[in-house]
């Protein structure tokens, strides 16, 4: 999936609107490891060609990017600020990932239209994929997320009961053992991967709940009360488009991160970015540069606007309340398809 801002459609109802001016940041900003990222792609990266022909400058496994969810116990979402993110999209595409919906169709009724490209006549055509309608993406993020290993017929199959609900194993292990070393989702099935529009990008994730531990010395551990857990995810991404997909999924695994721990009332921990091939395509230079003029501000805080401990599933746009989110005006770049 590659995603475009284009014409990005303004952020979404449950944004609070803020000032237009904002405090420089300090130099630790956490957005500053994706700006020197992309900084030393442009500088150092090597010239190499790619599935869409464009051409990116590429890197391989680059240090990790890594975000803090909460700031004092106040929940944060890092929605990049240097340029304005398309929430919206990114709230609908996630949602649409967690009820296992693998037609394109479904988001651009919404006005998002990030998959179109991979789901027209000509894209499936060029696959090889004529006997699919338009918008079947095949056994893509969502089913892998909660079918993974069911047989896979088209968009509007039924699939309740079928193959392995990693997200609701995820759950229940979470509520139940915590301290677990498997809580794993995959997206990437080797078996399913001639049949899908295109390979995972961002493929692997690992959840982890940490307990801080007590910074007073005298106090006894044994009497303590437990602290609350804190749940952690590691994302393992083979492709990363810096300049349109990473901001996009940085925000979609802390959204999905953030949603995990509501239900298992945990607090929102933190989000580790792990790169494969990190690069930057060629038409996409010149917007970058202009990004690397801005200054980082404030990530925006995160309300979830419903009860915790309930279901994953059943959850709306209007749930996710941004609050603060003050970026710099949007910068165009064209989506390679």
């Amino acid at each position: 999936m590659t995603v475009t801002q284009t014409n990005a459609p303004a952020a979404p109802i449950a944004e609070t609107p803020t000032a237009t001016e904002s405090k420089p940041t300090s130099p630790n900003h956490e957005e500053h490891q994706y700006l020197e990222l992309v900084r030393e792609i442009l500088d150092d990266g090597e010239l190499r060609r790619d599935r869409t022909g464009t051409g990116t400058y590429s890197i391989f496994a680059p240090r990790p990017l890594k975000f803090s969810l909460n700031r004092n116990g106040t929940p944060i979402l890092p929605l990049l600020t240097t340029k304005r993110v398309f929430t919206r999209a990114i709230i609908a595409e996630l949602l649409w990932f967690i009820e296992a919906n693998t037609s394109s169709l479904a988001l651009s009724e919404k006005g998002v239209k990030i998959w179109d490209g991979n789901g027209s006549r000509e894209f499936l055509d060029n696959l090889g994929l004529t006997h699919r309608e338009v918008g079947d993406l095949g056994p893509v993020y969502g089913f892998q997320w909660r079918h993974f290993g069911a047989e896979y017929v088209d968009a509007k199959t039924d699939y309740t009961g079928q193959g392995v609900d990693q997200l609701a194993r995820i759950i229940h292990t979470l509520r139940t053992n915590p301290y677990d070393r498997r809580l794993i989702l995959s997206a990437w099935n080797p078996k399913d991967l001639p049949q899908m529009v295109l390979p995972p990008c961002h493929m692997f994730a690992q959840f982890y709940v940490s307990y801080p531990r007590s910074k007073s010395p005298d106090q006894d551990a044994a009497a303590a009360p437990k602290p609350q857990g804190h749940l952690h995810c590691q994302l393992y991404q083979r492709s990363c488009d810096m300049g349109l997909g990473v901001p996009f999924n940085i925000a979609s695994y802390a959204l999905l991160t953030h949603m995990l721990a509501h239900v298992c009332d945990l607090v929102p921990g933190s989000l580790t970015h792990v790169m494969g091939d990190a690069h930057v395509y060629l038409n996409h230079v010149d917007a970058l540069h202009t990004q690397l003029d801005r200054e980082p501000r404030d990530f925006p805080e995160l309300e979830i606007a419903r009860e915790k401990n309930g279901s994953i599933d059943g959850w709306h746009p209007e749930d996710f309340v941004i609050k603060g989110y003050n970026p710099h005006k949007i910068i165009a770049m064209e989506m390679s398809v």
